[in-house]
């Protein structure tokens, strides 16, 4: 015989010529010499190398163990002292009783809603996320959730989780927003045959997700080509003139001619306009002639102008210096006086006429 000490928290399972005998609790005991003595710690998961149905047979150590079973299609959550520890897989478990408070949350993945009372930030675990499906939902968006190919409900605000197994489950989005959609030079043709590229732009949101993303395949992609469509048909109308001269004209048109096919697409346009119209070179040479030809003439108009009001003016003074002597003779001091500023130095003779010797030495005729 041979003394064996089993220390508290931990279990001794006799084996004799490799069979299960019995469980020893804490505390001295004596075995025959040949015994093995496996230590088992309770605060460990029982695990042996036996056939676990074969210990169950000893009541007593069926009583101490915990067994938990796992079937296909299943998973379990475990807790240790209410934190969450690990999933265990389809499979058998034993765990020792006591030692340490176990809780098990089993659950069905042959489903697609998770109807279990698991909080969110758990799904996230690195253990159990690969056998969730996880969608997010913005505040800004509309979900639409189909489950194996059909249309379950529309989706606001949130986190939605799903079992992830063989059942098909999709979350189409659409976002709410006010969003612009740009046609950048668009190559077009007016009636008078002038090739132009026009850039268009569109505001539009989406108000029924439904429409948008399960009768159209792709909605962007379907306005875009409706506005190019539209723009092309209305600009091929008008000349190149006409469509310089009433650039807004033709936004309403584009606008309110694609308004109405976008209900078709679920969506609703806010605003648009023409952004830029780009002129070949040579086009662009020739108007830019024209206009240079247009501010000359007007700048020729005005001089003309200007020097029909000149010459009115020195007439209405010639004829006042006529019917005025006194005026005639102020205005030709003031033009001596002018011209007698550019000269240092004037020698005149005699206390004659200063006047009528200044109008002789700057006469023309002298």
């Amino acid at each position: 015989m041979k003394r064996i000490r089993i220390n508290k928290g931990k279990i001794g399972l006799v084996f004799r010529n490799g069979d299960y005998i019995k469980i020893l609790k804490a505390g001295t005991h004596w075995v025959w010499f040949f015994d093995k003595v496996g230590i088992c710690n309770m605060s460990q998961p029982f695990t042996v190398s036996m056939e676990l149905n074969i210990l169950l047979q000893d009541e007593e150590l069926a009583d101490m163990l915990e067994v938990v079973e796992v079937l296909d299609n299943e998973l379990v959550l475990k807790y240790e002292n209410g934190v969450f520890n690990e999933v265990l897989k389809p499979g058998r478990y034993a765990y020792w009783k006591g030692s340490t408070n176990y809780a098990f949350k089993k659950v069905d993945l042959s489903k697609v809603d998770i109807t279990e009372d698991i909080p969110v930030n758990i799904l996230y675990k690195t253990d159990i996320f690969p056998y969730v499906r996880i969608y997010r939902v913005e505040s800004y968006e509309k979900g639409l959730l189909f489950v194996d190919d059909k249309f379950i409900k529309e989706l606001n605000q949130g986190v939605y989780c799903f079992w992830k197994n063989n059942t098909p489950v999709l979350v189409m989005k659409a976002d709410l927003r006010q969003t612009q959609l740009e046609i950048s030079g668009q190559e077009l043709l007016t009636k008078d045959k002038a090739a132009i590229r026009i850039s268009f732009f569109s505001t539009y949101k989406v108000v029924n997700a439904m429409k948008a993303l399960t009768e159209n395949q792709d909605y962007k992609k379907q306005l875009h080509v409706t506005l190019q469509l539209a723009l092309r048909e209305y600009v091929g109308t008008l000349t190149l003139d006409e469509i310089l001269e009433r650039k807004e004209e033709v936004a309403d048109f584009i606008m309110g001619s694609v308004r109405e096919k976008s209900v078709d697409y679920g969506i609703e346009l806010s605003d648009g306009g023409i952004r830029d119209i780009i002129l070949p070179g040579e086009v662009k040479e020739i108007m830019n002639q024209v206009l240079v030809a247009q501010k000359r003439a007007q700048a020729n108009i005005i001089t003309r102008r200007e020097e029909t009001a000149s010459t009115r003016s020195l007439l209405n003074t010639a004829k006042l210096m006529e019917d005025n002597t006194m005026l005639f003779k102020l205005k030709e001091m003031e033009y001596v006086e002018k011209i007698a500023d550019k000269i240092n130095t004037i020698s005149l003779s005699g206390g004659g006429q200063v006047v009528d010797q200044l109008k002789e030495i700057f006469s023309t005729d002298r």
